[in-house]
């Protein structure tokens, strides 16, 4: 089901319908969020190219290496650098690079599901044409069009325009790349809540003393914490009982599990804090379950 947007001018709420049929609403990440976000991944992905770029620049100036050499190596090291960055840290860290992480914002699959790989590689191929062929076009349009008019950089100019600004003409703030790979970016919540909802969960489901086997937890990752998380922080809006009701019985069947609860919320706090405190051992000794389909 395709995202619907909701909320204030400034900060837009979506809403997500989960393969499973859970709704999840998100904040959508702001321009101002994105824009930090960019600058400060801009200055990493320079660092990082300029530590690799030093070794033939000491080569030149010892004339081991000639200026055309080096000239072409930066070029070469930079496109490198600059393709691959974002997507690796986007796929090692689930949708994040050291940029959204610092701002409290993420990238997720615009349909509910797991956000794929080939949707990360996508959305950032893009920021090619994006950003960085219009920058180059607009600071030095020889380097793509040898013998440029006076006209390319006012053309530059547009391109860059056209494309920067296209998250401010779509309701969930998209760019080219996220509409291309049907991704969308979104704000955290506070991590504070994270803990909050543990010790919820503890509290609400330590007098029925529900228990779960190692077997029955390991089914799930990170990601289904987190979308149940979602669920159970959506207590007293519109149709909570109805999505507690069918998350209850998703988990039931793919647990196998035959025990009885007062209620589908006391069952699922419960599974909650197992699943939180099973990940949480398993982190400790290294091993980092992302979802159901992990199998490490």
């Amino acid at each position: 089901m395709s995202p619907t947007s909701r909320g204030a001018a400034r900060v837009r709420e979506m809403e997500i319908m989960t393969p499973e049929g859970v709704p999840l609403r998100f904040k959508v990440a702001l321009a101002g969020d994105r824009i930090a976000a960019l600058l400060l991944d801009v200055v990493v992905l320079l660092g990082a190219s300029f530590v690799l770029v030093l070794p033939l620049i000491v080569l030149a100036f010892r004339g081991d290496v000639g200026g055309d050499l080096l000239g072409a190596a930066a070029v070469l090291i930079l496109f490198l650098v600059r393709t691959f960055y974002f997507a690796f840290f986007e796929l090692a860290w689930r949708g994040q690079t050291p940029g959204k992480r610092r701002n409290g914002i993420r990238v997720i699959d615009a349909s509910g599901g797991a956000l794929s790989a080939e949707a990360i590689v996508a959305r950032n191929l893009t920021r090619e044409v994006e950003l960085f062929l219009p920058l180059v076009a607009l600071l030095a349009p020889e380097a793509l069009f040898p013998g440029a008019p006076g006209w390319a950089r006012l053309a530059a100019l547009a391109w860059a325009a056209i494309f920067g600004f296209m998250p401010l003409f779509n309701r969930d703030r998209q760019r080219v790349g996220d509409l291309v790979a049907g991704t969308v970016v979104v704000r955290l919540p506070a991590a504070a809540l994270l803990e909050d909802m543990a010790d919820a969960a503890s509290r609400r489901a330590r007098p029925e003393a529900l228990s779960f086997a190692p077997e029955e937890l390991d089914v799930y990752g990170v990601y289904e914490l987190q979308v149940l998380e979602q669920v159970l922080r959506d207590e007293g809006k519109p149709g909570h009982a109805a999505a507690l009701a069918a998350v209850a019985e998703k988990v039931r069947a793919k647990i196998d599990f035959h025990g009885a609860a007062p209620s589908d919320e006391v069952f699922l706090r419960a599974f909650y804090a197992a699943l939180r405190a099973r990940l949480e051992h398993r982190l400790l000794l290294g091993k980092r379950r992302a979802d159901k389909h992990d199998r490490s």
